[in-house]
Parts: C-alpha cells; sequence; structure tokens
C-alpha cells in the first residue's frame, strides 16, 4: 500500500522510474514522514509548495523563483540579492549544506543562477553566481561542487590585485550532463549538452556536446557517439 502511494506521488511530481520491490516499508515510511513535514516547512516559511529541510535561510526571497516540486535540503542557504535573481526550474533538488551566492562585494550588484528542471546537487555545493551562472535541464551532480563565475584581474603590477576589479563572463552548463564530485568551474566555461565531467576536474574552456572532459585543466578524453 505505502509502495503504491509513493509511486503514485512520484508520478504525480514527473519521476517515471519504479521502485525497487526490494525496499522496506519503514524506509518508504520515513521517506514521507520526512517529506511531509519539509512541505509543511516551505508553506510555514515560504508560503510556496517546497520541500524545505531544517535550518535553511532565504535571503531576498521575492528574487527567488521556485519551479514545481523543488526540494532544498537542511542547512542550505541562498542570496536572492541578484539582478536576475534565482531561479530553481520544476524537479530542482539542492543537497545539504549548500550555498548560493550572488552578491558578495557592495562594489558590483551580483546577476544570479538558473537552474533547469529536472536537476540536482549534491552535498556542499558552492555557486559563486555574481558573474551569472546557468544551468540546464537534467544535470545531475556530485557532492563538493563549486562555481566560481568571477575572476580577479591581476595584470597591473602597480596596485595590489585585491583593488584591480574583476571580470565575469558567467558559466553555462546545457543539458543532460553527469557532473562528477569535486568539480570546480571555473568563470567563463561553458559544457554543451550530452556531456560528462569526471570527478575532480578543473573546468576552464568551452567544450562541445557530447563530451567526456576530464583532467586539470579539464580536457575532452572522448566523444559520446
Amino acid at each position: 500500500m505505502l509502495k503504491g502511494l509513493f509511486q503514485r506521488l512520484l508520478v504525480k511530481s514527473g519521476k517515471d522510474y519504479q521502485i525497487d520491490p526490494d525496499l522496506p516499508d519503514s524506509l518508504i515510511f520515513r521517506t514521507l514522514t520526512k517529506r511531509t513535514i519539509m512541505l509543511l516547512r516551505g508553506l510555514l516559511f515560504l508560503r510556496r509548495k517546497v520541500f524545505v529541510g531544517c535550518d535553511c535561510s532565504f535571503q531576498n526571497k521575492s528574487k527567488i523563483k521556485f519551479g514545481k516540486s523543488v526540494t532544498i535540503e537542511s542547512h542550505v542557504k541562498i542570496d536572492g540579492y541578484a539582478k536576475e535573481g534565482v531561479q530553481l526550474g520544476n524537479g530542482v533538488k539542492i543537497g545539504s549544506y549548500s550555498w548560493v551566492s550572488c552578491t558578495s562585494h557592495f562594489s558590483k550588484y551580483g546577476k544570479g543562477l538558473k537552474i533547469g528542471n529536472n536537476s540536482a546537487v549534491g552535498q556542499f555545493t558552492e555557486f559563486g553566481a555574481a558573474g551569472g551562472i546557468e544551468i540546464g535541464n537534467d544535470v545531475i551532480m556530485g557532492s563538493y561542487i563549486s562555481f566560481h563565475s568571477e575572476n580577479h584581474n591581476f595584470e597591473d603590477t602597480s596596485k595590489p590585485i585585491r583593488e584591480q576589479g574583476v571580470t565575469s563572463k558567467g558559466i553555462k552548463l546545457g543539458n543532460n550532463i553527469w557532473v562528477g564530485a569535486k568539480v570546480t568551474f571555473l568563470d567563463g566555461c561553458e559544457v554543451g549538452d550530452n556531456s560528462v565531467v569526471a570527478a575532480g576536474a578543473v573546468v576552464t574552456g568551452i567544450y562541445p556536446a557530447n563530451s567526456v572532459i576530464g583532467g586539470i585543466p579539464a580536457k575532452v578524453l572522448k566523444t559520446i557517439s
């Protein structure tokens, strides 16, 4: 009975996979209870049907847009102070202890973050979104991912680097991408659709669709045919 109820809820939320019949009812019950509490928390603090874990922080809520069935796990902090705000599509999930920072310095108002439908990031992900981050649909990512959408200028040797300002080209990820754990995305990088980014890579350039990339700095390892 519980499995049938959970399966119907999954279908309603847009998930099309089948529940493993070996899963114990106790796990299903625990998950349903946790999700109910998270939904109540979202209704209470955000006035929206968002699944919110404990000890989350949302700044400038009016600039944070949530799609359907969004999950924000525990201890996540989202800064909505950005020109384009923070936009989370349907079915987006942000793992516990993650952080979205859009404006880190008063000298520059940040651009913001956009994540497409059914994309998810693991625990301890850092979004440095001052220069703008765009992530497409169906992008799945491991834990300890970091995005840095600004780069410090350093050419003028007569000034300290901290006084030379920054450049902001932004970061773009296409659709249907798998990102391994502990990947770092630097300002100006782009990853095309249907690609895989190997764990631990430092992504700095522009990579075509259907690529497997990895290394420091990342390079194309193979093409997905």
